[in-house]
């Protein structure tokens, strides 16, 4: 009985080790291998998937403000321009590309603010975000508005 109990703890400790060590952080500091795997059945787009990694890199910005640290990105953010999109003539239009343009100027306005502009900049960066999915792809207003 003893010894089925020692074997029992022995195998149950085995296992416990063998899934914690499976289950390690995979952070990647290769910003293209960031982006996510589909969460749609049928896959996801280029763009989806990039955007994804986008709201990812703003929460940690938002930490990093918070926390008074410097921001860093990671993230090719031009690919907004070129990454296929669910609905490519949504992605093709004047008006989206006139959104990514403003997107990527605050992203270019947020790499060189200093400490006491960049909550702002972060604030306009997220606020673009909303304008532009009001006009062209509402489900994500949800998730993004955690980043204000």
């Amino acid at each position: 009985m003893r010894t089925t109990f020692l074997v029992a703890t022995f195998l149950l400790l085995l296992f416990s080790l063998g899934v914690s060590c499976s289950e390690g952080s995979k952070e990647s500091s290769n910003p293209d291998e960031q982006i996510q795997k589909p969460l749609n059945p049928n896959g996801d787009s280029e763009l989806a998937l990039l955007m994804r990694a986008m709201f990812d890199e703003a929460q940690r910005i938002k930490q990093q403000i918070a926390n008074n640290e410097p921001v860093t990105l990671t993230l090719d953010h031009k690919k907004i321009l070129t990454a296929h999109a669910t609905e490519p003539a949504k992605a093709a239009s004047e008006e989206y590309k006139a959104f990514a343009a403003a997107y990527l100027q605050n992203i270019e306005t947020l790499e060189t603010a200093n400490a006491a502009q960049v909550a702002v900049v972060y604030d306009g960066l997220i606020a673009n975000c909303m304008t532009c999915h009001q006009a062209l792809c509402p489900g994500p207003m949800v998730k993004i508005k955690k980043l204000q």
